[in-house]
């Protein structure tokens, strides 16, 4: 249906709209101002005007910028970042990336980390790729770690049922044996209560 629309469109017989000030942001000339809208990566515009030249997104609740958010912004001078609570984790690489291909790294000297520990305070644009990469990696350890945990736990569970299963069957077993000891203790009652019953008989 939209493929009509266009189609229509572009032959003149509907006026083409394209929203320019995504929201909750707030728009003049190519100028989007997003800065303190508590934004974060769900609620963050999914795109943005080509011809955009300068963006605040900064004082929200930023961690990360999704892949691929900035690349069709030809236009764009400077993209204002500070003031997030950025994770310097695998999610940060995309921009990173873009950080480097900037002209003027020093416009984004305020676009610090917030976490990890150990890459607190330091400058996203100046990352060295292995220094996030092994911070991916003990991400990763972390959840191989967590899952050989639960695996144990899994094996113990099962090893604990077995061992009351076993319990059960050979409680279940002894009564059993207990049970056949009785029967034929009662038959063997039986049978020699009858013949002396007879021989009383045959007295009287």
């Amino acid at each position: 249906m939209s493929c009509w629309i266009l189609f229509l469109s572009l032959l003149g017989f509907l006026p083409l709209v394209i929203p320019t000030c995504p929201s909750p942001c707030s728009c003049s000339t190519n100028i989007i101002n997003c800065m303190s809208k508590e934004l974060t990566e769900s609620s963050l515009p999914a795109s943005f005007s080509p011809s955009t030249q300068m963006i605040y997104l900064n004082n929200n609740h930023l961690t990360s910028i999704p892949s691929g958010l900035l690349d069709n912004l030809k236009n764009l001078q400077v993209l204002h970042l500070w003031g997030n609570p950025w994770e310097c984790d695998c999610d940060i690489l995309y921009l990173r990336s873009w950080l480097q291909w900037q002209q003027n790294r020093t416009l984004y000297q305020n676009v610090l980390c917030a976490s990890p520990e150990h890459l607190q305070g330091r400058v996203i644009a100046y990352l060295s790729e292995d220094e996030i990469i092994s911070t991916c990696q003990f991400w990763y350890c972390s959840i191989a770690l967590i899952s050989q945990v639960c695996l144990f736990l899994l094996i113990l569970l099962q090893a604990i049922l077995l061992l009351f299963i076993i319990l059960f069957l050979h409680k279940l077993r002894r009564r059993a044996n207990e049970a056949r000891k009785a029967t034929k203790e009662n038959y063997q009652n039986d049978d020699t209560w009858v013949p002396l019953s007879e021989n009383t008989r045959g007295i009287d």
